[in-house]
């Protein structure tokens, strides 16, 4: 472990920690990583001379993706400010994320073929961020003690994989929009996120619409239109269709209806597609920044089986999805073969993406026996209109681990965490008992 180094912000004081981890766990002298975690602690928990008023348990945060780094903290904000009046925290940038060693287009061309790289990737998935922050809570804050997790989306699959394989090192769980399925093909998933995402588009277009005709005339333009973004990459309506990705967020699900406010210029002798607009779609739409989200999205569901392109299989299923249908629908949070070939940041990594979809000896990430045993409190909230992370998925995995409490709610969306601190407050009043 190394301190590299400290920063103040209003109200808080982060100190920043790097510690090598082994690639492969089961071969702890072969190829190392670095792995990055920002030790945040409240600045009212310090007195004047700088000394700690008392000793605070730790709380590690496990972020969404997969592919997606820690937030990076302005003061205390949103559910931190919560965290912090009781909780070290800790925000760990998983493997190949943020500042930890990464895993980018750039990098993973140094490794050589695409089989190289696919049985380099193999090793990012759950269990391998697991065993990582074990490895860095020992180092931290020693063996015999051990911390709570905080799992939001995907860290709630990492949650459930920390409390199969290494539970000793767990205090407390808290899990938010994150239960994943514990056993079963990658294509239950999809065929009930598909559902979801059709009941998106038809709260979308109940809220705003007039942007169903707006829709339409963006995908006009697409079919008879050679369209380019900023990058210099093709707009095809089925790339546009998955700008659908922002409809499971209260944020962004409003954020879309301004964007196609501002899709097309009228005024002229006939119609053109905003710079504005293609710009917004451009920072959407690209992969550029988390290109692990897309290559391992799939991937984190398989155990013992090969996706092979999930998604792209079951929307066959469902023909509103279809990119020539006369009304064209948007698509949600799923990854298609064929966006390694349309997005610059993807397209160097095309050969290991199908690789990983066509593997099919993942190991396993649940231990079923194991949780049905559990022991360790576990607080979850799972989100009733979750266009990610399926409710009724999540309810069957609540009732199959021991010792877990879970509140149902429609109050909020996927990202009810961030844009609600309640919510962390409520976990933390069920774990205690308090409600």
């Amino acid at each position: 472990m190394t301190v590299i180094g400290k920063f103040r912000q209003p109200g808080i004081l982060c100190t920043n920690h790097v510690f090598t981890v082994p690639l492969d766990h089961d071969d702890p002298t072969g190829p190392q990583l670095q792995v990055f975690a920002r030790e945040v602690v409240g600045a009212d928990r310090f007195t004047a001379s700088g000394r700690f008023k008392e000793e605070l348990p730790w709380l590690v945060f496990l972020q969404g993706g997969p592919g997606g780094r820690a937030g990076r903290p302005v003061g205390r904000a949103d559910w931190l400010d919560r965290a912090l009046l009781e909780y070290r925290v800790v925000l760990l940038d998983q493997r190949g994320t943020g500042l930890s060693t990464p895993a980018t287009r750039q990098t993973l061309a140094r490794l050589g073929s695409p089989a190289d790289q696919s049985a380099y990737l193999r090793h990012f998935r759950a269990d391998a961020i697991v065993r990582d922050a074990e490895l860095v809570r020992r180092e931290l804050i020693g063996p015999a003690e051990p911390w709570s997790a905080l799992g939001q989306s995907y860290g709630g699959f990492c949650a459930m994989t920390y409390l199969s394989l290494a539970p000793e090192g767990l205090r407390e769980v808290f899990v938010t929009g994150g239960l994943p399925p514990l056993s079963g093909h990658p294509d239950q998933v999809y065929r009930a996120t598909y559902r979801r995402v059709l009941d998106k588009n038809a709260a979308y277009f109940d809220r705003y619409p007039e942007d169903r005709e707006r829709l339409d005339q963006i995908v006009a333009y697409l079919r008879g239109n050679e369209v380019r973004l900023p990058g210099g990459d093709r707009l095809s309506v089925p790339r546009f269709q998955m700008m659908g990705m922002s409809l499971g967020d209260s944020r962004t699900f409003h954020e879309l209806h301004y964007m196609l406010e501002d899709a097309l210029l009228t005024d002229g002798p006939r119609p053109e597609m905003s710079d504005i607009f293609l710009r917004a779609v451009d920072s959407r739409l690209s992969f550029a920044e988390k290109p692990l989200y897309a290559v391992l999205h799939e991937p984190i569901y398989c155990q013992h089986e090969a996706s092979r392109w999930s998604a792209e299989r079951t929307r066959a299923e469902f023909a509103q999805f279809e990119p020539g249908a006369d009304e064209v629908m948007f698509t949600g949070e799923m990854i298609y073969p064929w966006v390694f070939d349309e997005d610059p940041a993807l397209v160097p990594l095309r050969d290991v993406a199908h690789d990983l979809a066509a593997k099919d000896d993942w190991p396993g990430l649940y231990d079923q026996s194991r949780l049905a045993a559990n022991e360790v409190p576990v607080v979850a909230a799972i989100y009733h209109d979750d266009m990610y992370v399926d409710y009724g998925l999540s309810l069957q995995t609540a009732k199959s681990v021991r010792n877990l409490r879970y509140w149902v709610t429609n109050e909020h969306e996927h990202d009810g965490l961030r844009s609600r601190p309640a919510v962390l407050d409520r976990l933390i009043k069920m774990i205690r008992g308090e409600v």
